[in-house]
């Protein structure tokens, strides 16, 4: 969870959505409504049916980045191959771009870019020549492949080893390398999955900066990730999906507000606490909480409030009144990983 004073502002959550699901869809770069998708469990598929994705919907505006969320299993690479339309669902309908991508796969790609966990490239070939054939693949003639694929390397800071085979790339390197090879043919939706896994932080903030680049364009991005500050600092909207289908969806700030709760600490001194002044210190904070206090020590409590600064204000007011000191003061606010965590708590055979 993050930290902050008392002194310092709360941040402002506009929870208003107006906008009604046919309006989200009409400018829409994707739209999945009612996916399912099942699969054979078991050795040679003779196992039990698996429900990889069970009704799933989903729309994706135009010129946003939308991260897709959820634990192993979930059906996150299910939802991203279907997408890209290596997998055709059993049912349900998936627009890409305004077009039917279950009658129309084809013309759906050339509209898509996507870039994969695993970079997709030649060891063998230079950086230059692996995106030149990527683009030539897409039907650019040759001459104008190379300008484009002289202009990614640009754009990814790959000069320096434009030249090289791309054995000799660093993990960064590659996936930088996998990144503009889906952005070849200029597309108009990018599929992320997972782009920086694998990099150390410096990659992964370079990586951060060219995808909000695409966006500033106009270009709309489906993102999966395993690090949810990374959906944090990114994403428009969040989509949280476990057994195939939707649990959460919105912003950070209203998956936060609506999922998991601030936490209130005080710490009092003063010299040894009376059972009295105790008792009051715990009705103060059950009064202004969403709860029954926690004692975490004999001069430090706790408990979970709606309003983290205002109750935190209300709680040192009171007790200053009562003549009890509060020396101390935190609201704990929660984080994505707190929101995922009581999204997709599952129960583990014992």
């Amino acid at each position: 969870m993050g930290r902050h004073r008392m002194t310092e502002a709360t941040e402002h959550i506009d929870e208003t959505d107006t906008a009604t699901a046919g309006d989200v869809a009409a400018g829409a770069a994707l739209a999945l409504r009612g996916v399912r998708k099942t699969y054979r469990s078991g050795l040679f598929g003779r196992g039990p049916r698996v429900h990889a994705l069970d009704g799933l919907d989903l729309t994706v505006p135009t010129g946003t980045v939308h991260a897709l969320l959820g634990p192993n299993g979930a059906g996150k690479t299910t939802t991203v191959r279907t997408v890209a339309t290596l997998l055709r669902p059993d049912e349900g309908e998936v627009e890409v771009c305004g077009l039917d991508a279950l009658a129309d796969p084809d013309t759906v790609r050339d509209r898509i870019g996507v870039s994969g966990q695993y970079a997709a490239v030649d060891g063998t070939l230079t950086g230059f020549e692996n995106l030149r054939l990527v683009g030539q693949l897409y039907g650019q003639p040759r001459r104008e492949a190379a300008e484009r694929a002289r202009e990614l390397i640009a754009e990814l800071a790959l000069q320096d080893a434009a030249d090289r085979p791309m054995r000799t790339y660093s993990g960064g390197m590659r996936r930088r390398l996998d990144l503009a090879g889906a952005l070849i043919n200029r597309p108009d939706l990018i599929i992320l999955d997972e782009p920086t896994t694998g990099l150390d932080p410096r990659g992964r903030r370079q990586m951060w900066e060219v995808i909000e680049t695409q966006v500033t364009s106009g270009t709309t991005v489906l993102l999966t990730t395993q690090y949810l500050e990374e959906a944090d600092a990114l994403a428009d909207r969040i989509t949280v999906i476990d057994h195939g289908t939707v649990r959460a969806q919105g912003t950070a700030a209203e998956l936060k507000s609506t999922t998991a709760q601030s936490v209130l600490t005080i710490e009092v001194g003063g010299g040894e606490i009376t059972a009295g002044q105790a008792d009051l210190v715990a009705t103060t904070l059950a009064d202004i909480g969403l709860g029954m206090p926690r004692r975490l020590d004999p001069t430090r409590w706790s408990v979970e409030v709606a309003d983290g600064t205002r109750s935190g204000v209300d709680a040192v007011k009171y007790c200053d009144r009562a003549g009890i000191d509060v020396v101390d003061a935190e609201v704990t606010t929660p984080t994505l990983d707190d929101v995922f965590l009581r999204l997709t708590e599952r129960l583990e055979p014992v």
